[in-house]
């Protein structure tokens, strides 16, 4: 059982990482290359593996391009490996064990999962440590961010259980209205952890028109590659429960009239 739900999440990744790879190859990528370029020419510290693309050294010495082309490609891989990874573990064990305490029903339960995980990985996360654009200068040090960014992941996933238990005893008492009503209420413990965290002051050489189009841009990816989980994960559930997946029959019933 574990194993199907696992297949079914998996597929539901392989969906999303598809469609969220092409994102990151027509309009991420280039846009981030732009940024290192500018960084590069303003003689900031944006001299990460790809800048060479924009005519730096690396060109110069006929070499720059394959680089730019390997770090490119494998960006996009590990997007598409990263929305499996989220497929796999949130849409199949987590599905798996939690489906009976999810709010809603059918293809509602992958749309409520796909919002708890986006809020769990990303959106309590922001509240501490929002995106930063490429070469963005940041107060705090990698080894204090690691751990606020992973205490804020659990402090959301908390958050998210806190939300559908007050939705589920709600809804039972006091209707739908009232339940959604209960559910957003523990989202605003969030704030407490944002208040109480230490500032991560974000300097850098780009104009603030370009360094919030690559934050939306961030923020947008994201939000799409949840979206696109809960959409797949939905249709991959649907079939499986209708028995309409190819090759499967919808009941032995069907196997007797065909035979007939």
């Amino acid at each position: 059982m574990l194993f199907d739900y696992l297949t079914r999440g998996v597929k539901a990744g392989l969906l999303a990482g598809v469609v969220f790879g092409l994102l990151m190859a027509g309009v991420a990528n280039p846009l981030v290359a732009h940024a290192d370029a500018l960084n590069h020419d303003g003689g900031g510290d944006g001299h990460h593996g790809h800048s060479h693309a924009t005519g730096g050294e690396g060109e110069a010495h006929g070499g720059g391009a394959v680089p730019t082309a390997v770090n490119r490609g494998a960006s996009v891989l590990a997007g598409g490996l990263w929305a499996v990874l989220l497929g796999g573990v949130f849409f199949g064990v987590v599905y798996y064990f939690l489906e009976p305490a999810i709010p809603g029903t059918g293809a509602t339960k992958s749309y409520v999962l796909g919002a708890a995980g986006f809020v769990t990985v990303s959106g309590a996360p922001w509240l501490v440590l929002p995106p930063v654009s490429p070469g963005a200068q940041q107060s705090l040090a990698v080894s204090t961010r690691l751990p606020l960014y992973a205490g804020m992941m659990i402090v959301g996933a908390l958050t998210c259980l806190l939300a559908g238990y007050a939705y589920n005893r709600t809804c039972e008492s006091k209707g739908h209205a009232a339940g959604v009503a209960a559910a957003m209420l523990p989202f605003g413990l969030l704030a407490i952890p944002a208040l109480l965290a230490p500032t991560n002051a974000v300097s850098g050489g780009l104009s603030p028109a370009l360094r919030h189009g690559l934050t939306g841009l961030f923020v947008f990816g994201q939000a799409l590659l949840w979206l696109l989980l809960a959409v797949g994960h939905a249709q991959f559930t649907d079939h499986a429960n209708d028995g309409s997946e190819i090759g499967v029959p919808s009941s032995p019933a069907d196997e007797v009239t065909t035979a007939d």
